[in-house]
């Protein structure tokens, strides 16, 4: 059996559902999920057990009438990745749906709170292949009628979990990189051994939902999946709290200097955000443009990029202060976002640049800012790599930037909303 370590803390801050008997009470905290190889349950368990049935019968509803879909997803990092499946439980909680959050690695900063109505599960492993067992348990016992699951490793887990149960639900991937343009560095041999499991694994998948269309075409060919089978929805971007979130106090003083753009990039400090071609493209702005450049994030090209800016003469006009829990009151208060990726799936900071109304520069990287800026109908595009070409733009665009209104016109899809529905459907939750 299942046994669910929770303590008198956790009632006081009741913040997921809790299954007693055959009652799911919609308050809500977290819980840990884990095998007992007891028999009964714990004392102090039972007694806490035993108050929460005594909760208004008003907060609760039989697990007969509860749709459950379980999500499971690797909480690797503070990414872009776990705050977009976050803020779409948040949405499907909010249309009656009970929610099982499977955790591997459950000690992200993104689970400080959770939505009513969703139960956080940790599954009590750090890497997705060893997630396969404590998830055939899981599908065994608590048969969800849907199963989706967040990134492609954790998704073949999930396959081979699946098999192993005998569990009959809807199982749903979500990919979100376009993984040709990811591997494209790497040897023959390890892109083949990466999409290999992929074309084998992904036939015991329902439906995949990818993030871009970019992504979908690239998901079809690498697995061969037909069409009907890879779905588009776009990320659950634009949240009814972006607003609030974005006026917050100025978290930096060069963005309370009227007169001196500041240009504003995001992302972890790798090879993948390219941020030395922003570099490049900001030292050559500054001959013609005073400005200043902010780049938010964290990684192991920090060094490298505050060489680079040295380097360029441009070390008192760039400032690099790490990762922000709240990046939309930097973005909020730029004078210009500019994405310089080599490869993205959907880019999350320049829907959020765009749905704040900031104007953005983006490269031409597979997938998504084609997508997102209309072909350059929202903001230029430029060819990866290109640091002269993206100065251009950056200037042209500070000289002339689009009206507000018609940026946000661009992301009318990327609602929480919207996301809701489509995955809903995708999950068979609902009719699409």
């Amino acid at each position: 059996m299942f046994r669910m370590a929770f303590t008198d803390e956790h009632v006081r801050g009741l913040e997921s559902a809790v299954p007693i008997g055959q009652v799911t009470c919609r308050t809500a905290f977290k819980v840990r999920y884990e095998e007992s190889l007891g028999k009964g349950v714990h004392r102090r368990q039972r007694s806490v057990a035993a108050r929460l049935q005594h909760l208004s019968a008003e907060h609760c509803v039989t697990m007969s009438e509860a749709r459950r879909l379980a999500v499971l997803i690797s909480f690797s990092g503070a990414g872009g990745v776990e705050r977009m499946v976050l803020n779409l439980i948040e949405g499907i909680a909010a249309r009656g749906v009970a929610v099982d959050l499977l955790a591997i690695r459950a000690d992200s900063a993104h689970l400080g709170e959770l939505p009513q109505g969703v139960r956080l599960l940790d599954l009590g492993v750090r890497h997705s292949a060893l997630a396969v067992l404590p998830l055939v348990r899981y599908l065994r016992r608590q048969r969800p009628d849907a199963l989706l699951v967040a990134k492609d490793r954790a998704i073949r887990a999930a396959a081979l979990a699946r098999r192993l149960a005998g569990w009959r639900g809807r199982l749903v991937g979500r990919l979100g990189t376009n993984l040709t343009a990811a591997l494209g560095e790497h040897s023959a041999v390890a892109r083949w051994l990466r999409t290999a499991p992929m074309r084998v694994l992904y036939r015991g998948v329902d439906q995949i939902v990818a993030v871009s269309e970019g992504v979908a075409e690239d998901t079809r060919r690498i697995t061969g999946l037909p069409a009907r089978r890879v779905v588009v929805v776009r990320n659950p971007v634009v949240t009814p709290q972006l607003a609030d979130l974005a006026a917050a106090p100025s978290p930096h003083p060069w963005l309370d200097r009227p007169g001196l753009p500041v240009i504003l990039g995001a992302g972890r400090l790798t090879e993948q955000k390219d941020f030395a071609t922003l570099l490049r493209a900001f030292a050559l702005v500054q001959t013609k443009r005073p400005s200043r450049l902010l780049i938010l994030g964290e990684g192991r090209l920090r060094g490298p990029l505050e060489t680079l800016a040295g380097e360029l003469g441009v070390s008192g006009q760039v400032a690099l202060p790490g990762f922000s829990p709240n990046p939309y009151a930097w973005i909020a208060r730029a004078a210009l976002f500019v994405l310089s990726s080599a490869w993205e799936g959907s880019p999350n900071v320049l829907t959020e640049a765009l749905a704040l109304g900031i104007p953005a520069v983006a490269t031409d990287c597979p997938s998504g800012p084609r997508e997102l800026l209309a072909g350059g109908r929202y903001g230029p595009l430029v060819a990866v790599g290109d640091h002269a070409g993206l100065a251009a733009a950056m200037l042209a665009t500070l000289d002339a930037p689009l009206p507000a209104a018609t940026l946000r016109e661009a992301v009318a899809d990327y609602t929480v909303e919207a996301a809701a529905q489509g995955y809903l459907a995708a999950l068979g939750l609902v009719e699409s």
